[in-house]
């Protein structure tokens, strides 16, 4: 069975938070994963306009309840303010999807409530908000509480996404992908035992 990954694209997403993911879990098929990511928005399929411009066309509008892993792109304060959009990122926590959040993607599950005295990272320069907010801010780039996984940094969200893929797929697709990439996991990923 694959692994059903969404992505969550809104006008104002950080490009690296999004794609570097995307990228991963595409790259996972190559290495013999079975990934099935879909770019998701939070109303309807279509356009959206990144922090630095590029547009991107969305396929599909989010189902919170039709995933295994949700990512949370950071990048705008948008979602932030959007109680239904909140509301849906609850609901997909409860049905069982893992919410991931990547750099400032984190401060919207803190503003669902879903980071509330639970081990998370965020992007150095937000950590004292996170913490403000409730969120038992960890020093590590990947922290994994479970069904609540969240990333520190712009470039965090390929090290999170190869995470997740030794998490689900196994060590030997994730090292496929690293391979492919050229690139190998940064930090330190720290787990919930």
């Amino acid at each position: 069975m694959s692994l059903r990954v969404q992505i969550l694209m809104y006008d104002g997403v950080e490009e690296q938070d999004a794609i570097g993911p995307r990228d991963v879990f595409g790259h996972a098929v190559q290495a013999g994963g079975q990934v099935e990511t879909t770019l998701v928005r939070p109303s309807a399929p279509g356009e959206v306009t990144c922090f630095f411009g590029t547009r991107i066309v969305v396929p599909a509008a989010w189902e919170p309840t039709d995933a295994d892993v949700l990512i949370v792109p950071g990048g705008g304060d948008q979602l932030i303010k959007d109680p239904e959009v909140l509301r849906d990122l609850v609901r997909a926590q409860q049905a069982g999807v893992t919410v991931a959040g990547v750099c400032t993607g984190v401060l919207v599950l803190s503003a669902a409530g879903l980071t509330n005295g639970r081990p998370c990272t965020t992007h150095h320069l937000a950590k004292a908000d996170l913490a403000a907010q409730g969120g038992r801010v960890m020093d590590a780039r990947v922290v994994d509480d479970g069904n609540l996984v969240t990333a520190g940094g712009v470039t965090s969200g390929i090290d999170l996404a190869l995470w997740l893929i030794t998490r689900e797929c196994g060590a030997s697709v994730a090292l496929g992908v690293e391979s492919i990439m050229e690139y190998e996991q940064r930090g330190a990923v720290w787990r919930s035992s």
